[in-house]
C-alpha cells in the first residue's frame, strides 16, 4: 500500500497558499483597483474631455446649466416641455413603474397629461398630440423629444413669448439632430439646448 503523501506539491503548507493568495490579491487590488481606472480616465480624458466630464452645457454666460445626457422639467409653460419622467428627472437614479397599458395608475397618469394638455395648448387639438408627450421614457431621464413633439408645442409658445412661429419653426429645425451614421435612431431634438437657444432669443 502506498504511503506517498497527499500534498500536490512538496513542502506546501497553509500558511504558504495564504500568503501566495494574499500578494495575488494584492496585485490585483492595484491593476484593476488603481491602474486601469486612472489608464482609462487618462485615456477618455485625453481623447474626449467633454464626454469623460459629464457633457455639461453651458448658458451664454458660461455656467453649467445641466447635462445634454439628462433630461430636465421645464415647469413654465413658455418653454419646450420634455417627456413625462416617472421619477421627475431625479438624475440619482433611473428607470420608470414598467406598468402594464391597463394599469390603472398608468392610465390615469396618462389622462392627467392629457387634460394638462388641454388645458396649456388650447389651439392645439388632441388627436395631434404625439404619443411621445404623454409616456414616459424607460430610464425616466430622456433629454430629447421629437421634432413632431417640439412643433406641436410652437403654437402654445408663440402665444406666450410674443415670438413668431415661422421662428420657431426654424429653431426646432436647427436643433433637429439626425439618426446616428444616417441609420440608428430617429430624429431627435435635445431640449435643454433648445430652451437656451430660446433664453437667448427672448432676452434679444
Amino acid at each position: 500500500m502506498s504511503n506517498r503523501t497527499t500534498a500536490s506539491y512538496p513542502g506546501a503548507t497553509g500558511v504558504s497558499y495564504l500568503a501566495v493568495a494574499i500578494r495575488a490579491s494584492l496585485v490585483f487590488i492595484v491593476l484593476c483597483g488603481i491602474l486601469y481606472p486612472f489608464a482609462t480616465t487618462g485615456i477618455a480624458q485625453l481623447i474626449m474631455p467633454r464626454n469623460a466630464n459629464g457633457s455639461l452645457v453651458k448658458d451664454s454666460s458660461g455656467n453649467v446649466v445641466g447635462s445634454e445626457l439628462i433630461g430636465q422639467k421645464f415647469a413654465d409653460p413658455k418653454y419646450f416641455q420634455g417627456r413625462v419622467s416617472s421619477i421627475d428627472y431625479h438624475a440619482a437614479g433611473s428607470g420608470s413603474n414598467n406598468y402594464a397599458p391597463s394599469n390603472p395608475d398608468m392610465l390615469q397618469r396618462v389622462k392627467d397629461s392629457i387634460e394638462a394638455w388641454k388645458h396649456d395648448n388650447p389651439d392645439v387639438p388632441v388627436s395631434k398630440l404625439p404619443i411621445a408627450l404623454i409616456t414616459n421614457s424607460g430610464s425616466g431621464l430622456d433629454p430629447h423629444i421629437t421634432p413632431a413633439s417640439a412643433e406641436v408645442q410652437i403654437p402654445r409658445i408663440s402665444k406666450l413669448t410674443g415670438l413668431a412661429a415661422d421662428e420657431l419653426e426654424k429653431l426646432v429645425d436647427k436643433h433637429t439632430e439626425g439618426r446616428d451614421l444616417g441609420l440608428f435612431g430617429e430624429p431627435r431634438i435635445n431640449v435643454l439646448k433648445l430652451n437656451l437657444d430660446l433664453q437667448t432669443l427672448l432676452k434679444s
